[in-house]
């Protein structure tokens, strides 16, 4: 049994709150507490142009607050560092008047405050130019900072082992794990010198360029694919018509690929930590996130569902449609029932084509054909095996490909510069800026060769 013997006045914050809580004195919070305090750090309600806030949920009993074109970032679409995924909801003029005190803006920072496990509390991500117009709901906390601050430091602060735990800190376990804004803006953090943050700033510009470049690629394989169909132009109001006018070619997906059900293992199942238990919320057409685990002896007991390497996963409810490739062998993961896995079986197709074309303006319309109207949305899996897939010749399949590749390099390399500045910061912390500034500049230098 591992215990704590607290005076009573430790056990009274600042502002008079008092804290018994077990998890609040964990060993872990409080050394990195006092590594805080020993090198010198703000509360970052010093920091701020105004009080930390959250948003809301405008009624959904109201429709006219709904499908317009304003992203409505919740826990889901927060990532470390970045907004992502595919948005459930998208907020009207009027729906986003509602909340309008919680609009977002270039170089706000975003922070999940509220969460079913601690790993998903304290994400934060900076808000950029092409994440707007958006705003966010109630589990997510608003951070505006003073103009001489550095958005970009703070970030890469709030995402790294020493920031997150000095956030972990001042949550609390009821039902889920939450802050509220008030403890957000007790959070510590660390007074580092101009140089260091000007070294944090340089490297997440870098980040930014490529995942920009990767996007960019991406989309030149998209119009390459849709220029090639004659569908450059294309209106959804029109009808769809490439079927008939393109010499090609083009087949049912159930007559191209393999395809296998995944499993629910249900909520009872679900873990802190393990195995990952992916489900349709954690599946972009980029990436494979992770929020959800279960025991590794329900892992091995549904071993079978591990998805392998040059498989297709492709999401059926919820927000069907999206599709990840597997292009390197895959962690230990077991997808939820409403991931399918698809397997290539004629060679007519390359995968990387396959998964643009999934993903593409050509697939979501046949899916909004089957599924509009629905109020909870189901593609059924003969509906998806009735999909109708477009086949370029090989030599255009291999100029997608090839754009597909370059942007998933990209991509990398944006995690690899974010993941380094992360980690500067606690080399800072934990040794000395020199050293911090020395290990980035190896790390950025190793990836050039």
């Amino acid at each position: 049994m591992q215990y704590q013997i607290l005076n009573y006045s430790t056990t009274m914050q600042d502002d008079g709150t008092f804290r018994l809580d077990a998890e609040h004195y964990q060993e872990q919070f409080l050394m990195n507490q006092e590594r805080l305090i020993r090198f010198g750090s703000t509360p970052l309600l010093k920091l701020i142009s105004q009080q930390v806030k959250t948003g809301h949920t405008p009624s959904m009993k109201i429709e006219s607050y709904y499908g317009g074109d304003i992203s409505f970032v919740k826990t889901d679409n927060l990532r470390d560092f970045k907004i992502s995924g595919e948005f459930s909801h998208y907020l009207s003029k009027s729906g986003n008047e509602i909340i309008k005190r919680s609009a977002l803006k270039n170089d706000d920072l975003i922070v999940t405050i509220i969460g079913a496990t601690q790993k998903i509390v304290g994400r934060a991500a900076l808000v950029r130019k092409e994440n707007l117009p958006a705003n966010i709901n109630q589990n997510i906390a608003l951070i505006r900072l003073k103009k001489q601050y550095s958005p970009e430091f703070l970030s890469a602060y709030l995402n790294c082992k020493i920031g997150r735990l000095a956030v972990w800190y001042l949550s609390r376990q009821t039902e889920q794990v939450n802050l509220n804004c008030r403890e957000i803006e007790k959070v510590l953090v660390p007074n580092i010198s101009d140089v260091f943050v000007s070294s944090i700033e340089d490297i997440y510009k870098k980040a930014v360029a490529c995942e920009h470049d990767s996007r960019s690629a991406y989309k030149k394989a998209q119009n390459f694919l849709l220029s090639e169909l004659g569908l450059s132009n294309w209106q959804p109001k029109h009808q769809l018509t490439f079927i008939k006018n393109y010499s090609n070619g083009h087949d049912e997906l159930g007559n191209l690929v393999s395809i296998r059900k995944c499993i629910e293992v249900g909520s009872d199942e679900y873990l802190n930590e393990g195995i990952p238990f992916i489900r349709v919320s954690d599946l972009s057409s980029f990436e494979l996130t992770e929020e959800k685990y279960i025991s590794k002896e329900l892992y091995f007991e549904l071993a079978q569902h591990q998805p392998k390497k040059g498989e297709i996963l492709l999401s059926k409810d919820a927000t069907p449609g999206i599709a990840y490739f597997l292009r390197e062998n895959s962690r230990k993961m077991i997808p939820s029932g409403g991931i399918l896995r698809l397997k290539l079986k004629d060679n007519r197709l390359n995968e990387d084509y396959l998964t643009l074309v999934l993903n593409s303006l050509i697939v979501k319309e046949q899916i909004n054909r089957d599924v509009g109207g629905s109020v909870i949305l189901h593609w059924r899996p003969d509906q998806i095996k009735e999909t109708l897939i477009p086949i370029l010749p090989k030599t255009d399949q291999g100029k997608i490909k090839e754009k597909i590749i370059h942007s998933f390099e990209l991509r990398k390399q944006s995690k690899h510069l974010l993941d380094s500045a992360k980690h500067a910061v606690e080399i800072a912390i934990e040794q000395d800026e020199g050293a911090a500034i020395k290990w980035l500049e190896e790390q950025t230098e190793s990836r050039k060769h």
